[in-house]
């Protein structure tokens, strides 16, 4: 069965990662989405590597691990829309797309007459989202930035990290790019919605997407809780700042992530851990009490978990119902039973590899699965076949085109 966005063409002129994310979500929900880049290198995140998809042979292929984790789905169109025909190919795709998604800077296809404006009077039914860094006005409209520095001007670098006066302390960025992660997943959001509305009204629209937007945002509860206090939060390592005992304790051989969410489980922790008498005492009895006395607490709790190994604080704490789990590396991760058997590792078949591997959307659909059978497309793959079929060029205008450079 076709997926739920069957009937919708996405045009993605995006590149690197907050794009791309949001547009392979649209293809695993069914969308048909192009991916335009230009001939000559294609998106950057493809020369990102080592590693390297390998092929048969075992010889690196075109494409890094980087880049196949956010273009399945896809087809690649290879146009260089820097020349009028280019501009003229990509002028017409739009003109029949229900989206379209780019990240250049702010302004940047307006230069070649693709901008929002362009394309609205032969399609006004166009969703056309722009994602940058900054947005599309304000003092810092124009400049350029990256997951990183959104990370640390946004906010999240300043709660990530070991607390001040501990080894290690400082800030730390996310070990994902959560920032172009996240903005990728507001983008599909925001258009699902936008499509949602198109449907009473009939018309498209524009929308204004950035990193740093995103990045303030999805702080959720750090947010609130300076702009309730009026003290900005603190980095406290993997401690939560509202709820206490949240957070990795070290055990005799490792480490156990603790989940303490409620009155009631810390009460049950007690008992596993050998000091019931610890849920009665008035400084420990409820969470709000919890969180003002950690400082009393937390050293406790971390000279009884490491008189034990991780796997028999598993066992105890699970047989009493106590939220915790491993701090896996991702050789664990994939090896994990619950992982394995919700097949969260899939393959693709690949033009030169023969498969690839990769990770499936975590939506599961009743009655429309998501169907994964287009790995991520090699640098214009799909240039003649979507130009012929959506744009009716025949072999001799393909060709003539080809050896301009203006397609590959």
């Amino acid at each position: 069965m076709a997926g739920p966005l069957a009937g919708i063409l996405v045009l993605d002129l995006s590149r690197i990662l907050a794009g791309p994310w949001a547009t392979q979500l649209l293809a695993d929900f069914g969308a048909e989405v192009i991916k335009v880049e230009h001939p000559r290198g294609g998106d950057d995140t493809r020369s990102w590597g080592p590693p390297y998809l390998r092929d048969a042979e075992d010889q690196a292929t075109a494409e890094s691990a980087y880049y196949l984790s956010t273009n399945r789905g896809k087809r690649s169109v290879a146009i260089d829309l820097a020349r009028p025909e280019g501009q003229e190919l990509i002028l017409g795709l739009a003109a029949q797309a229900d989206v379209l998604v780019e990240n250049f800077k702010v302004g940047g296809l307006a230069r070649y007459g693709l901008a929002y404006a362009d394309l609205r009077p032969s399609n006004p039914g166009l969703i056309y989202l722009s994602i940058s860094a900054f947005g599309q006005d304000g003092p810092d409209a124009a400049e350029p930035g990256y997951d990183a520095m959104i990370q640390g001007m946004g906010g999240l670098m300043s709660v990530t990290g070991v607390p001040d006066g501990q080894p290690g302390a400082g800030p730390q960025k996310v070990g994902v790019a959560v920032a172009d992660l996240m903005c990728g997943m507001y983008a599909a959001s925001g258009i699902l919605a936008a499509l949602h509305e198109r449907h009473s009204s009939g018309k498209g629209q524009y929308i204004d997407l950035s990193l740093l937007d995103t990045q303030v945002a999805w702080l959720a509860n750090q947010n609130l809780n300076y702009l309730v206090s009026g003290t900005p939060p603190v980095r406290r390592g993997t401690a939560h700042p509202n709820i206490v005992p949240y957070q990795a304790f070290a055990t005799a051989d490792g480490h156990v992530m603790l989940a303490v969410g409620n009155d009631a489980q810390f009460g049950r922790l007690c008992e596993a851990i050998g000091r019931p008498a610890l849920a009665t005492e008035p400084a420990y009895a409820t969470n709000g009490a919890r969180v003002a006395n950690r400082a009393a607490l937390v050293p406790v709790l971390e000279r009884l978990m490491r008189e034990r190994t991780s796997a028999d604080w598993f066992a105890v704490l699970k047989a009493a119902q106590v939220p915790c789990g491993p701090i896996n590396d991702l050789a664990q991760v994939f090896a994990e039973p619950q992982v394995k058997h919700r097949g969260l590792r899939i393959d693709l078949p690949h033009p030169t590899a023969g498969s690839t591997p990769g990770v499936r959307n975590p939506v599961a659909f009743g009655r429309t699965p998501v169907e994964y059978d287009r790995a991520p497309p090699p640098l214009g793959a799909d240039t003649e076949a979507v130009l012929g079929q959506r744009l009716g060029l025949d072999s001799a205008r393909l060709a003539s085109l080809r050896k301009l450079g203006i397609i590959a």
